[in-house]
């Protein structure tokens, strides 16, 4: 990987200020947040509306589309101008936008607001990975890491409990509205702490066809794996497409040259791999335990609650391992732990009842953070400070695409072939990805 400049490393001796790590973790709590409080809004807003689930399931997927499409986007974008000042433009927007869907008079406002906010949150999510590198000292990066990785846990874990308390107590628009103090503190806390760039912004140009280019084939692509899978086609002609003005491009969005570095294209594919397992994890088992096992909702929610949170209380722990032993290693260790206990849900007899399912995701989970903070460390060490947004773009959606397919793919292979196929094919991609790290050491 290229080596970074000293301008844009901190003094690996002086500790990052005090508030730079809340700040960041606050970025990133945020988008997990919004969309994952979302989901347990739809029921209500099609009654609120009169439309039908289809028509308000574009409440979710608007913001999704807007964030996994414009991602690389952001990250590049910050990189040309700044990531400060783009960051801080991305927490403004994403807090506007939240003010707006709480106001929202109708449903296609509704929609035309997430997608403004799930904008704001793509500079956000990129930018805010990007920011470890210029404002903590590299023998804390994993430590910074596991934090950023706990903040997105705790977010998806707590969205859905928190937006049905404020659902049934305030109404669907405070779901919304509470995003707007928490916005309001994250963009002051921001524009308080995190420090300038140490180099003046490049001065070339954004690569406006490249990213036309790229958020249109992602947004097909996430349609296709959501919606309609007719579209791949379109998605893989989308990307070819991109492959040819990337290479003719001048100041290109992606220099494909860095996909050839092993180091970096292991470490998205294996994030890809990875998200893909988890998520079918937690599609999965709410059709699991309800069906086969025949529990309630509550019963179903609060069991599902328990990968998210050893998620969470995992994250900053792993990181302090990933600093004290390197993150090679510790994605290695973590992959093991993720294929061993799909393993595990995959052969572990049914007489066991909810602990045959839930008992192997208290060894998946972990293992999941352990190799987020890992992956995202060893990725983002080696990267040039003015190309870190762009990278950390990439890292974040290679997560994005992996949790799409694996609510596609995954769940419709459990309806098809049933809990033993599924977990066997998500061993195999988390065996495949521990297959990668080592060749990639």
């Amino acid at each position: 990987m290229t080596t970074t400049t000293a301008a844009n490393t901190p003094s690996t001796n002086s500790p990052a200020p005090a508030w730079v790590l809340p700040s960041l973790a606050l970025c990133m709590l945020l988008p997990s947040l919004a969309v994952s409080s979302a989901n347990v809004a739809l029921p209500t807003l099609a009654q609120a509306f009169g439309e039908p689930f289809g028509a308000v399931q574009w409440v979710v997927l608007a913001f999704l589309l807007a964030t996994t499409a414009l991602i690389v986007a952001a990250g590049r974008l910050g990189d040309l101008v700044g990531r400060r000042r783009l960051l801080l433009a991305g927490i403004a927007l994403f807090t506007l936008a939240s003010a707006a869907c709480a106001v929202a008079p109708g449903l296609p406002t509704l929609i035309a607001a997430r997608a403004a906010q799930g904008v704001g949150a793509a500079a956000m999510m990129a930018l805010t990975l990007a920011f470890v590198g210029d404002a903590v000292p590299k023998a804390h990066t994993g430590r910074a890491m596991g934090l950023l990785g706990t903040m997105s846990a705790v977010g998806t874990a707590l969205g859905p409990s928190l937006g049905g308390l404020l659902i049934a107590g305030l109404g669907w628009r405070a779901l919304f509205a509470v995003n707007l103090p928490l916005g309001l503190l994250a963009l002051g806390l921001a524009w308080r702490v995190l420090p300038a760039a140490s180099t003046a912004p490049r001065r070339a140009g954004l690569d406006l066809p490249g990213a036309a280019l790229l958020a249109l084939t992602l947004a097909v692509y996430a349609l296709a794996m959501t919606r309609h899978l007719g579209l791949l086609p379109l998605a893989a002609l989308g990307l070819a497409a991109f492959i040819g003005v990337e290479a003719r491009a001048a100041s290109p969005l992606l220099k494909l040259e860095r996909l050839r570095d092993r180091a970096l294209s292991a470490g998205l594919a294996m994030n890809a791999l990875v998200s893909t397992v988890m998520m079918a994890t937690l599609v999965v088992g709410p059709f699991h335990l309800s069906r086969q096992l025949g529990l309630g909702a509550a019963a179903v929610g609060a069991w599902m609650s328990v990968g998210p949170l050893t998620s969470a209380l995992s994250g900053i722990p792993a990181g302090r391992l990933v600093d004290r032993f390197g993150p090679q290693s510790m994605a290695r260790l973590g992959l093991m732990a993720v294929a061993a206990g799909c393993a595990l849900i995959g052969v572990l007899p049914a007489a066991l009842g909810v602990l045959a399912y839930v008992g192997p995701l208290v060894i998946v989970t972990p293992g999941y953070a352990l190799f987020q903070a890992a992956n995202n460390t060893a990725v983002m060490a080696g990267v040039a400070g003015d190309e870190r947004g762009v990278v950390a773009g990439l890292l974040t959606l290679s997560r994005n695409l992996g949790l799409v397919t694996g609510a596609s793919a995954m769940g419709a292979l459990f309806a098809a072939a049933g809990l033993g196929a599924t977990f066997a094919v998500a061993t195999g991609l988390a065996l495949f990805a521990l297959a990668l790290a080592k060749r990639a050491a």
